[in-house]
Formats: C-alpha cells, sequence, structure tokens
C-alpha cells in the first residue's frame, strides 16, 4: 500500500513538473516569436549613389577609430 502512494506521489510530482516546462516553453516561444512589427527593406535606398574606396575609408575611419583599425 505504501509503494501504491509513493508511486502516485512520484507520478503527480512528474506531472507537475511538465506544466512548468510546458509554461517555460510557451513563455520562451513567445519572446522569441516576431511582435508583428513589419520589417522595413532598405533595399534600393541607396539607388543611383555610387560608393567609393574612400567612402569606405572615411566611413572605417569614423566608426572604428577609438578601435584602432
Amino acid at each position: 500500500m505504501k509503494q501504491a502512494v509513493k508511486n502516485i506521489d512520484i507520478l503527480h510530482k512528474i506531472e507537475t513538473i511538465e506544466k512548468e516546462v510546458m509554461g517555460l516553453k510557451l513563455s520562451v516561444l513567445k519572446k522569441l516569436s516576431p511582435t508583428g512589427k513589419k520589417i522595413v527593406s532598405l533595399k534600393g535606398i541607396l539607388k543611383g549613389v555610387d560608393v567609393t574606396d574612400k567612402d569606405i575609408t572615411s566611413a572605417k575611419q569614423s566608426l572604428y577609430s577609438k578601435v584602432g583599425i
């Protein structure tokens, strides 16, 4: 009889843990899922603009001036 009670207690604890894990999974999935905000495409924003090597070098110096690249 004691063995049957122990088994029921263990099964109850396992079910409780399973429910908690499922809740954790759902909360993580909600945080990782997209928020519904529209993704803005920047494709074509620089249409007709010529980017030279000098422009790239200047941008690198501006961005990484403290790093020393």
